[in-house]
């Protein structure tokens, strides 16, 4: 709970500031995102999960880790013990195992849609035009510092061949130089902050494969637990044509 209490207090601030982030601020970006799909969960459990709304907010509490996000494999579990030792049933499903599997691959597919919605939503592409403005402004920054070095060097070359070499004009030279160095330095920041949102899409990226394998594997076992209902359900029928066949044979003789 303690946890939970510093997360909440810490990110809540992220309220206060603008939905966008300058290029290379990916932990800023990242926060974004993260505010947005907690939000997300916490509005969306009681249409998901009523009654249990408050048993899949502690779990969900439980399962985030510093980044602000939700294990869901974590969540999932610590909700699945919680309807193991204090089972509820309803109308629909009498087994509470069956009724936790269900609650739990719910849970599931609400945190991938949480991921999506704070991605692909009003705010989460109000940051993406905003991400893909300021890198369209800094490559055209990055070409500008291009074309200005390339004016200081042509500059320089310029004053090297129309010297006599008697004298060079010494100060001139230095003073280019160094403004090619510092184009240079300049060039390599804007670099970096591209390579800094690389890395920060490759990180999304994963995660939102990581969903996809997640739901991937719920399908799959919904599938065997559908074959193993129907292979119980064919074994039990064929038990109970066989009983009838076997009592109509004992009276007919």
């Amino acid at each position: 709970m303690h946890k939970t209490t510093v997360l909440t207090l810490g990110f809540s601030c992220l309220l206060l500031l603008p939905a966008t982030a300058q290029l290379g601020q990916v932990w800023t970006e990242f926060q974004f995102y993260s505010v947005d799909m907690q939000n997300y969960l916490r509005n969306h459990l009681t249409d998901t999960l009523k009654p249990l709304e408050n048993r899949g907010q502690n779990a969900l509490n439980n399962a985030t880790g510093s980044a602000n996000i939700p294990n869901p494999i974590q969540a999932g579990n610590s909700f699945y013990q919680d309807m193991i030792f204090n089972p509820t049933t309803d109308r629909f499903e009498n087994n509470p195992v069956l009724r936790s599997h269900a609650v739990t691959q719910e849970m599931n597919r609400l945190i991938t849609r949480g991921a999506v919605e704070s991605y692909m939503g009003k705010d989460g592409q109000t940051r993406i035009k905003s991400k893909l403005q300021n890198t369209e402004t800094t490559l055209n920054n990055i070409s500008e510092l291009s074309q200005s070095s390339n004016n200081i060097f042509q500059r320089l070359a310029d004053t090297l061949s129309g010297s006599d070499g008697a004298f060079l004009p010494l100060m001139t030279i230095q003073k280019d130089q160094a403004g090619l160095q510092l184009q240079a330095i300049k060039i390599q920041q804007e670099q970096a902050k591209i390579s800094g949102e690389t890395l920060a899409q490759s990180i999304l990226t994963h995660q939102s494969l990581q969903y996809s394998n997640l739901n991937l594997v719920n399908i799959s076992q919904q599938m065997e637990d559908m074959n193993r209902t129907h292979r119980v359900d064919t074994a039990t029928e064929a038990a109970r044509f066989i009983r009838n066949t076997s009592q109509t044979d004992l009276f007919g003789r």
